[in-house]
């Protein structure tokens, strides 16, 4: 398989996702299967809108697996104790790694450049997850002493970062642990003085916490509690190894192999115009050794120069660790 981090072009990338599904068909059962259930005939998928999309819940009864590739390592979405959760098994690591260094760079700057912080309570409290997995490789990458995890130490980490007003940090935070954050810290009396050197990257995560709110009044809230308007958020889950960012406007963009297609709510295989909403199908060529080609739960819209809104989720969908603002 060719490298997907050289996709440069559209039909670069058309290329490398007819690739992936030949090979993926081939070597990937259940997708095989679930193809083949569909009565589609490989060979005449010559276009990203005739690609089959596998149901992401697939992922909770099936090992999603290339059968020549092996995985000690996997990771499980969060959620309940009686939810049946999705495990993703990761054939290889490294590609994670890259995809994770790339995006990063590619939307936010090199991760050597920055100290990280996670405020990330309900993934350390649980094992096997992607978004841990992510923070600590950025951790190992930036090699800064000050990096680290907090859980419901607050006053700790409201010290820390206005000990670091002069160093650029990234504060990586699950929605509700940043609001319970901001409510520690004015009940305490604290308040924090601005800092531009400060990025706060928010990966949703309400998970019926708090009380919903849009993705918008979620964005000015912490920009006014945490004194600084760089308040970006990250969008990825369990079963992708690549991840998408929005610096702004709840509008994300997606990395050269990774896109966005939204699909009509009712009619799984027709696709929704720019501006419309519908259900959110993602292509992650990071994940050949998995599924490449994923139908989610999501709601979202294409906007206008290769950017999306993620709107909230389908009703009767499962909350997930991740789970997402309404809109």
């Amino acid at each position: 398989m060719e490298n997907i981090f050289n996709i440069e072009t559209e039909q670069d990338f058309l290329h490398a996702s007819l690739a992936a599904f030949h090979y993926q068909y081939e070597n990937v059962e259940i997708y095989r299967k679930f193809v083949d259930f569909l009565n589609i005939r490989p060979e005449e998928v010559k276009s990203l809108a005739k690609i089959p999309f596998l149901p992401i819940e697939m992922f909770k009864n099936h090992q999603i697996l290339d059968k020549n590739a092996s995985a000690d390592l996997f990771f499980q979405s969060s959620g309940t104790t009686q939810m049946n959760l999705s495990k993703h098994f990761i054939a290889d690591p490294n590609k994670y790694e890259e995809s994770i260094y790339k995006s990063f760079e590619q939307f936010i700057g090199k991760p050597e450049d920055f100290i990280f912080l996670g405020l990330l309570p309900s993934y350390l409290e649980k094992q096997n997850s992607s978004l841990i997995y992510m923070v600590d490789y950025l951790m190992k990458k930036s090699g800064k002493p000050e990096n680290g995890y907090f859980l419901y130490n607050h006053a700790e980490l409201f010290e820390l970062l206005n000990g670091l007003k002069d160093k650029k940090v990234i504060l990586f935070g699950v929605s509700f642990a940043l609001l319970d954050f901001l409510d520690s810290i004015e009940n305490l009396g604290f308040s924090i003085s601005g800092s531009q050197n400060l990025t706060v990257i928010e990966t949703g995560g309400m998970k019926g916490r708090k009380e919903e709110m849009t993705k918008d009044e979620l964005l000015k809230i912490l920009q006014n509690g945490l004194k600084t308007d760089r308040i970006y958020s990250e969008y990825s889950m369990t079963e992708l190894l690549s991840q998408a960012y929005s610096l702004g406007n709840n509008e994300y963009e997606c990395p050269n192999w990774m896109k966005i297609l939204v699909r009509n709510a009712e009619d799984p295989f027709s696709y929704e115009q720019e501006g419309r909403t519908g259900a959110i199908n993602i292509i992650d060529l990071a994940n050949i050794h998995s599924c490449c080609f994923i139908a989610t739960q999501d709601l979202g819209k294409i906007l206008p120069g290769e950017r999306f809104q993620v709107l909230g989720r389908i009703d009767h969908s499962d909350i997930r660790g991740c789970s997402l603002l309404v809109s």
